[in-house]
């Protein structure tokens, strides 16, 4: 459906997995899920809303040519890959991996019984064969529940994570009362995904899972609701 230039994507709309150890759903297209319609939306390719049972997790498998990132909403998250880094993910913290010419990972639940939560999102880059790298992004100390803070970017500005791509992300943190806005320049696309909670765009009631894009130069204004709420909103070439 289409209000006010936004196009909404609901969130039982996405593509569904469950695996047991692995509930997920897919915003585009991926794996077993496909529809032609939802492929992608520019230059990002995945997002996949992910909770990982106690004590599962992906085994060591290899990636190439892509920007992945993970936002870990709950729980937490062990990272190792070929690279030699070996991590554990907290909320509230990204780690961007550039796979480039190839790099091979795992990432398991770390606790035996709690679930973790996590975003894991994949952008194509504007170069391929790149060497691969890892980073992480935490938010400054005293800043962590800023309304609007830029966490990646294609130049590094305002301290983000870097990444292979002409796109800034912002990681939106909304408490009752608060609202910000985002002008999308012309030329460009806006992705703005629900992590948590929900949110009022342009009058649009959204919760979590559910997404709105935008492909025209204008304004967004997005205001919380009487909950606590997080959105990822993605300005892409």
């Amino acid at each position: 459906m289409t209000t006010t230039k936004l196009t909404v994507r609901r969130a039982d709309e996405r593509g569904h997995a469950n695996h047991g150890w692995l509930n997920s759903w897919h915003t585009f297209s991926f794996a077993d899920y496909y529809d032609p319609a939802h492929m992608g939306f520019r230059s990002l390719r995945v997002i996949n809303d992910d909770q990982i049972a106690g004590g599962g997790g992906f085994p060591t498998h290899p990636h190439r040519d892509m920007e992945i990132f993970s936002y870990l909403l709950a729980g937490n998250l062990a990272h190792k890959d070929s690279m030699g880094n070996s991590r554990i993910l907290k909320p509230g913290e990204i780690q961007m991996m550039r796979a480039g010419t190839g790099v091979q990972h795992s990432e398991f639940n770390p606790s035996p019984t709690e679930p973790a939560h996590l975003l894991q999102i994949w952008i194509t880059p504007d170069t391929r064969n790149l060497k691969p790298t890892y980073t992480e992004w935490t938010p400054v100390p005293g800043r962590e529940n800023d309304v609007k803070t830029l966490v990646i970017s294609s130049d590094g500005r305002e301290d983000s994570a870097t990444i292979a791509q002409d796109a800034a992300i912002y990681l939106l943190k909304l408490q009752p009362g608060n609202a910000t806005s985002h002008e999308l320049a012309p030329g460009r696309g806006l992705w703005l995904h629900v992590a948590k909670g929900s949110v009022i765009v342009n009058g649009i009631d959204l919760f979590a899972g559910d997404a709105v894009s935008l492909e025209e130069a204008s304004e967004i204004e997005i205001a919380a609701t009487a909950e606590a709420s997080e959105a990822i909103l993605f300005d892409l070439k």
